[in-house]
């Protein structure tokens, strides 16, 4: 097994968790320390009037983020060669950050 990698949908989430690429950078950061993974790179871009892309370079592999403000949604990937409960808690801190009212979770083993 190369390792586990969710693939999270998120709506209904707050506007302002989703519009500025600082914010959404912040928020994932606090996901990788929470998760106990070991950052060793970060990139965003921020789209006007809102949005924005941020992936964090993981050793155990990324997580990456798209937002649509306006609609409340955005896109996250969660993939580690990290051990799954590692993956979990960074989804868990995931849904408490950005409060999404729903969300869609697959979980694919690679």
């Amino acid at each position: 097994m190369m390792g586990t990698h969710l693939l999270v949908n998120l709506y209904g989430c707050p506007k302002e968790n989703l519009e500025r690429a600082d914010t959404v950078l912040t928020y994932l950061n606090q996901i990788v320390q929470k998760a106990e993974l070991t950052k060793i790179g970060e990139n965003a871009h921020q789209f006007e009037p809102f949005g924005a892309t941020a992936i964090i370079l993981l050793a155990e592999s990324h997580i990456s983020i798209h937002t649509w403000p306006e609609r409340g949604e955005a896109a996250v990937d969660i993939f580690t060669c990290a051990d799954e409960a590692r993956n979990e808690r960074a989804f868990q801190h995931l849904i408490e950050l950005f409060q999404p009212e729903r969300y869609d979770k697959q979980k694919v083993v690679r």
